[in-house]
């Protein structure tokens, strides 16, 4: 038996059943690949099912707006991927008249798409012999070569791929990746891999040399920014019902076209005495005169390569300040995409 042959046998026994499983289309496996970046099985399973059930094929999700797309993103985080996905879709109708792309370049063309998820629609959806390296098979194959390549790094991703490449089965590309990246998933996981019952171990570099747990070699962790948020949440009554301030984010920083409120971002913590004394707060308020209703301890949320530590001002006025126009009922806030730190401050304090 050769590893290729050993490795299928395995996945065929011990595969998990997924929903995007067995399936040729290639949209409901970009949806999956998309969802599943980064993101737990358990997690992603309920955003993929809700996703499709939503928007069942790329017209409908082309048609489809982003602020729809953005809440039923909501708390996945990564909200570029979304947006990319929605704008690829718009792209996909548009040029090739909804239907997908048939090749790995030019799936790779389409926005957001790289290597690794045009490699898996390509083998899966059209039989293209194109290794898909994520960070399951990335880790499998360095600790069975004994590449000490860091984890991420060009040199180490190269040679995993001509590795995947070399060893693929080119009549069932997609089935041979499917069992790469589960045998990483189930077996070679990054803490306490299953190597007593590995069936590899025999010929497995990092187990016969005891180096599982120093491959693949880490990178140099990223430094990670401190960033303070002092969110005004302003309440005022408007007509019938109680109004709050809202804010579209722009720009190319966090969170780009989700919904949060009035911000003052400091370098550093403040306390609610010295935030009012700064410019941005003097500036948003002029004369009117707010009345604190609450202030929030500290949140804490992490990204990938940042640390938001924000509080929370629940705020009344009498009308919004003249700067801000966006608001909308209290009771319309669920509805409204957001970021994931917005909506734990609404199920915490506002309800």
């Amino acid at each position: 038996m050769s590893f290729t042959s050993d490795l299928i046998s395995w996945y065929e026994a011990n595969k998990r059943e997924l929903p995007f499983r067995g399936t040729k289309d290639p949209y409901l496996i970009w949806v999956s690949e998309v969802i599943l970046q980064q993101t737990r099985m358990e997690q992603g399973l309920g955003y993929y099912k809700r996703f499709v059930e939503r928007f069942p094929d790329i017209r409908s999700l082309a048609s489809g707006s982003e602020e729809e797309v953005l809440k039923l993103w909501q708390g996945l985080g990564y909200y570029s991927r979304a947006r990319n996905l929605h704008a690829s879709a718009r792209e996909i109708v548009e040029r090739w008249g909804g239907e997908f792309p048939r090749t790995f370049a030019r799936i790779r063309e389409l926005k957001g798409i790289g290597d690794y998820s045009a490699a898996s629609i390509a083998s899966l959806a059209f039989d293209e012999p194109q290794a898909a390296v994520d960070g399951n098979v990335f880790r499998f194959l360095a600790r069975y070569f004994g590449y000490r390549d860091p984890a991420g790094s060009t040199s180490g991703k190269k040679k995993v791929i001509d590795e995947a490449q070399r060893l693929m089965d080119k009549k069932e590309p997609g089935l041979f990746n499917q069992a790469m990246i589960e045998f990483g998933a189930l077996v070679c996981t990054p803490v306490n891999p299953s190597c007593d019952t590995c069936i590899f171990r025999d010929s497995c570099y990092a187990y016969l040399n005891q180096k599982v747990a120093g491959i693949p070699v880490k990178a140099k962790p990223a430094k990670v920014r401190k960033r303070y948020f002092h969110y005004l949440v302003i309440t005022f009554e408007g007509g019938n019902d109680t109004r709050i301030l809202i804010n579209k984010r722009k720009g190319n920083d966090i969170w780009k076209n989700l919904y949060d409120f009035p911000l003052i971002e400091t370098t550093h913590s403040l306390s609610s005495k010295r935030l009012m004394m700064t410019d941005e707060w003097k500036s948003i308020f002029l004369d009117l005169h707010p009345t604190m209703i609450s202030v929030t301890k500290e949140f804490r949320h992490i990204l990938s390569h940042q640390l938001i530590l924000a509080r929370f001002y629940r705020i009344s006025l009498a009308e919004p300040p003249e700067q801000f126009n966006m608001h909308v009922a209290v009771e319309q806030l669920v509805s409204i995409p957001v970021p994931r730190l917005i909506s734990r401050y609404w199920q915490k304090y506002f309800h």
